[in-house]
């Protein structure tokens, strides 16, 4: 079986480089690249790594992780990072990084369990594990950690202890917990992410930010053709094609998203719904037209940054941080003039409410897990728990106190080395470097970090408009599922999301026809999506029936 499912990642690999050198494109110049890039990173003053002490028997401990983008554009390896030599430092543990190529973590952790040759601690999207994070402990990859929690976490056991919440997503149906989870700690830090366009080109053009799908196609084409934009609207097609429209964007006008959901009580998958052919037909017929960034299927972070900074791009889908709060600083220096604006989530006519939006799980889909391998268990969970107890929450939402941070007020205020860097890091890339407050790690996300990340009124504006939808109504909770249901959905959706992924990539590029769609979904039907369905179904049930039981209990 895990045979069939890399093949099925190969051959779907192949088809999108296919299909992507098949088109003629006309890329950036490397002069282009290397000017946006060299504007966006700056530099940070080189820390020598602390001197920390070893594990209980003088070894390191090794720890595999990918990088975020945001700190690995300014230090390339963990090691250099003064947050990771800080947490070495306060827990007295050193750390030896394993860190695999920036956005193939899947394939590399593919590799590395293949292996044997398993690291202490492994930071990963567990749950999409095949089979399940229980499947993972019974194959002896990773811990159950029920025991160790409760002998060496005393931190991260009171907080489940206080939010039986959040307790029940960090487990499997059969009770196992199986990671240090990233928690959001309050809803308002759900929502970050949404349609960003250039504003000054929207005023020089006499137009108004765009509602409907028919306003964004006005936009559009005004940018392709008036102002010879190349790719007026650019989003991520790493580390899937359309990755960049998941949470809502342009799909959500039609009722449905790409993934499952529920809506009355009942789980569905968008892209077997009606809507996602009307979604289709939309994209082809706007990709056609050259409003879509031709290399989309193949467009990273980094060529996201540069299309939007370069004016190659004047509309995209991205964060408030690592998006208006990084490009907006670089595009002003160039450009006083330069203004960005957020859009809200499209819907088809004017007066309705957007049903779909970017909105996370209160629990991150990564989490640290330990390796079953591992000889250093104890001190392997000693370490992450520190993050969920007071001095480590600081340490993940703030950074070093006197350096990254001061306490006013009882209020932890970030300094001008996070809000007005010195080397002219975004805020973005300098929280990046002191703190783990902007991304996943096993600690609980601050709200106050948000109050504070969010300076300008454009981010501020931006969350406000992004979190304007009805998506929390329809969102499908992260619901534990036995070893059992785990195998039986991993196995059926690795060849549904590559039929999926493909099949939308070829009607948009019009290599298939529109008409094609009829077949597609059958041939989705053929690969048992109804049984998937029901999977999630049972596990959803289930989940309402515990959460029913708690009110009960209270």
């Amino acid at each position: 079986m895990r045979g069939e499912r890399a093949f099925a990642r190969a051959r779907f690999g192949t088809v999108v480089l296919g299909i992507v050198l098949a088109l003629t494109m006309t890329m950036l110049s490397a002069c282009d690249i290397n000017t946006a890039a060299s504007q966006i990173q700056g530099n940070v003053a080189d820390t020598p790594p602390e001197v920390i002490e070893a594990g209980a028997d003088g070894e390191a401990l090794t720890y595999w992780a990918e990088l975020n983008g945001n700190a690995a554009g300014i230090k390339p390896t963990f090691q250099e990072v003064p947050f990771f030599q800080e947490w070495q430092k306060k827990t007295g543990v050193k750390l030896h990084f394993i860190q695999p190529p920036q956005n193939q973590a899947k394939d590399a952790i593919n590799v590395l369990l293949a292996s044997g040759e398993l690291p202490d601690m492994m930071e990963y999207e567990w749950n999409s594990f095949p089979g399940g994070p229980e499947k993972a402990i019974k194959d002896g990859y990773i811990l159950r950690l029920n025991e160790a929690i409760d002998a060496y976490a005393p931190n991260l056991k009171k907080y489940l202890s206080e939010h039986p919440d959040i307790d029940k997503q960090i487990r499997t149906a059969d009770g196992s917990y199986y990671i240090f989870p990233f928690i959001q700690g309050d809803d308002r830090l759900r929502t970050y992410q949404g349609l960003i366009l250039r504003k000054d080109w929207l005023d020089e053009l006499g137009l108004g930010v765009p509602v409907t799908i028919h306003e964004w196609h006005t936009v559009l084409k005004a940018f392709k053709e008036r102002k010879g934009i190349e790719a007026p609207l650019t989003f991520l097609g790493v580390p899937s094609p359309l990755f960049g429209i998941e949470g809502g964007g342009f799909i959500g006008a039609y009722g449905i998203k790409k993934d499952f959901y529920v809506e009355d009580g009942q789980v569905k998958f968008g892209p077997q719904e009606a809507g996602y052919r009307d979604f289709l037909a939309l994209f082809r017929d706007w990709y056609a037209e050259g409003l879509i960034d031709r290399n989309f299927a193949a467009v990273d972070s980094v060529t996201q940054d540069v299309s939007m900074l370069t004016g190659r791009s004047g509309a995209s889908i991205w964060n408030a941080g690592a998006g208006i709060g990084t490009w907006l600083p670089v595009l002003r220096e160039n450009d006083p003039g330069a203004k960005l604006i957020a859009a809200p989530y499209p819907v088809l006519h004017k007066g309705e409410r957007s049903k779909f939006g970017q909105r996370a799980s209160a629990v991150g889909f990564s989490g640290v897990a330990i390796s079953s391998k591992s000889k250093h268990v104890e001190q392997a969970v000693r370490m992450l728990d520190y993050g969920y107890g007071p001095e480590g929450h600081m340490l993940f939402n703030f950074g070093i106190e006197g350096l990254s941070y001061e306490m006013k007020d009882g209020y932890p205020r970030y300094t001008d080395l996070i809000l007005n860097n010195p080397d002219r890091l975004a805020p973005s890339q300098a929280l990046a470097m002191y703190t783990r407050a902007s991304y996943f790690g096993p600690f609980v996300q601050d709200i106050r970090y948000m109050e504070q990340y969010y300076m300008l009124p454009e981010q501020k504006e931006a969350i406000r408009l992004w979190s304007d939808t009805d998506a929390a109504k329809y969102a499908l909770p992260s619901t534990p599922k036995t070893e059992k249901e785990s195998a039986e959905l991993s196995a059926i959706m690795q060849d549904v999301t590559t039929l999926v992924d493909e099949m939308s990539l070829k009607i948009i590029l019009g290599i298939e026809p529109l008409s094609a769609f009829d077949a597609y979904v059958e041939q989705l039907k053929s690969l048992n999506i109804d049984r998937a369905i029901e999977l999630q179904q049972t596990a959803l049930e289930r989940y309402n029936q515990s959460v029913m039981n708690e009110r009960v209990k209270e």
